[in-house]
């Protein structure tokens, strides 16, 4: 794991002033959050909402874990099943998971601390286990390289209806959405291709469940555009909690929440709106309203406003990009 002290240094003075801001006005729809209460799951780093067990939820450790993937039941916190991986080698730094069609897990092994240090990466696929108990499931594993040379990421995305994979590198100064072959190849190596600029630090992001709207988090912020085909359109800003390391987001099964995560010991999944409304995760467009998201609601209040301020005032004061701390390979 990389450690992000300027981002957990804001997470930590904002959790306070965040715990005054005013609910959301739609509580009685989709999920509402939950903490994860396992643990073993002390670095999570990628969330996805099940296809077939309702207010279940995926996820697994960022490093240091073994090959397991962890079923959490939102209604309390608490994981209902552990599956283990077979027939991959040993995880190197999973970031991010997402099922596809016919209920297919995607389990990104895509990061790189060094930004550039390992030549490919790996992406994993199983089934979504019928039953939620303890199990192992054989996986297939798939060998990932970039056509422009390796780099960092910490997002990886299925498209719910075409089966597409998709990962969005992690750069400052924003990235691409990067998409691979139509179809990955066990055999051979799967060559991933950038097709749009993504304006954010990205670590993790999510498919609606219409596939329609794709919502891209960070640290301290989030933005939303419309897939469009996959000819992306940004439409605004995410109301993005600030978490002490936000790591994760998924949309909820019904597509009228989005779900955020943060890595430590009890962490938290907290549920924001989709762009637009309860709506918007379901309309037409799938896009919601550019303008609801891009000015500050009344809803949201003043406190969260000026929590956002404050974050952004201490990561200037310690400079954030002058004192950016040099990882180290891990074996």
């Amino acid at each position: 794991m990389r450690r992000r002290p300027f981002a957990l240094l804001a997470g930590v003075l904002l959790t306070g002033a965040l715990a005054a801001a005013p609910a959301s006005a739609a509580d009685g729809a989709g999920d509402k959050g939950f903490t994860i209460t396992d643990p073993r799951i002390t670095e999570s780093s990628g969330l996805a909402a099940s296809h077939l067990h309702p207010g279940i939820y995926w996820t697994h450790n960022d490093s240091d874990d073994g090959p397991y993937i962890y079923a959490v039941d939102s209604a309390t916190g608490k994981t209902v099943a552990t599956v283990t991986l077979s027939g991959i080698g040993r995880p190197r730094d999973v970031e991010a998971i997402s099922i596809g069609p016919d209920n297919q897990i995607y389990v990104g092994d895509i990061g790189d601390n060094l930004d550039g240090s390992w030549p490919y990466v790996w992406i994993y696929r199983l089934p979504e286990p019928k039953v939620l108990e303890n199990q192992t499931i054989k996986a297939t594993q798939y060998i990932v390289k970039y056509a422009n040379g390796a780099r960092n990421a910490e997002s990886l995305i299925v498209h719910p209806k075409t089966g597409r994979v998709y990962i969005i590198d992690k750069k400052e100064d924003g990235g691409h959405l990067y998409e691979g072959p139509a179809t990955l190849s066990s055999s051979g190596t799967n060559i991933f291709k950038p097709v749009a600029t993504i304006d954010l630090w990205a670590t993790d992001a999510a498919f609606s469940p219409d596939g329609r709207q794709l919502a891209v988090r960070g640290y301290l912020g989030g933005i939303y555009y419309d897939w469009n085909g996959g000819k992306i359109k940004r439409e605004g800003r995410l109301d993005v909690p600030l978490q002490k390391q936000g790591e994760s987001v998924s949309y909820s099964a019904d597509g009228t929440r989005l779900m955020y995560g943060s890595e430590g010991s009890d962490s938290p999944v907290q549920a924001e709106d989709v762009p637009g409304g309860a709506a918007a995760g379901k309309s037409p467009s799938g896009s919601g309203s550019s303008a609801a998201a891009d000015s500050d609601s009344p809803a949201s209040g003043k406190v969260k406003v000026g929590a956002i301020a404050l974050g952004v005032a201490v990561l200037a004061l310690f400079g954030l990009r002058r004192l950016r701390r040099t990882p180290t390979r891990r074996h």
